[in-house]
């Protein structure tokens, strides 16, 4: 038997059925699911340095399992020494396996390695029910090794759903577990 991912078989088992009951779909089919994971690093400094988008490519590469590739710049912009075509960033896309991996490890490993960690803002959303995270430092991932990083990047992990809204996005998004602030506490600070 192929391995399945822990995520992906818990949303099939246990996700798919809670968000029909929560939801009042008709059917399984309406129920949002996790499309794909889209990862970009933004490399503005690889317009002077261009071992910098080899590095980023490299440890994006190694943090996602997928190949990373750059992304180049659209048109010139002469105040920052911008050619059209110039790398200036890095991407990767996962979809199946590999992104229910992605999120297993992001959610039980990297999420709580950050500094003064109190939840994920629920922000993000863009009203189609796809979330953006934005990660200020990439060496809160393992496989980063903390030595051989010659400069800290962030980078911003958009995950693209089939909700039809921010609400059910919202609603997959916390039954897979991440952890996002409870908007009650919020509301009594302010």
């Amino acid at each position: 038997m192929a391995y399945v991912p822990r995520l992906k078989s818990q949303y099939k088992d246990d996700i798919r059925t809670s968000l029909k009951d929560k939801f009042q779909y008709k059917s399984v089919m309406q129920v949002p699911k996790l499309e794909k994971i889209a990862i970009n690093q933004g490399v503005g400094a690889a317009t002077t340095d261009k071992k910098l988008i080899d590095t980023a490519i490299a440890e994006l590469t190694t943090i996602t399992g997928q190949q990373a590739v750059s992304s180049k710049s659209k048109k010139d912009i002469s105040n920052f020494k911008l050619r059209k075509g110039m790398p200036v960033g890095v991407r990767v896309t996962l979809r199946d396996n590999h992104m229910y991996e992605f999120l297993d490890r992001l959610i039980s490993v990297a999420l709580p390695r950050i500094r003064d960690f109190k939840g994920i803002n629920d922000k993000g959303f863009d009203g189609k029910g796809n979330y953006t995270l934005g990660i200020t430092e990439q060496i809160i991932f393992p496989e980063i090794n903390i030595d051989k990083i010659n400069k800290i990047m962030g980078m911003d992990i958009t995950f693209v759903t089939s909700a039809k809204n921010d609400v059910e996005a919202l609603e997959l998004l916390k039954s897979f577990g991440l952890p996002f602030k409870n908007q009650n506490t919020n509301n009594n600070n302010g």
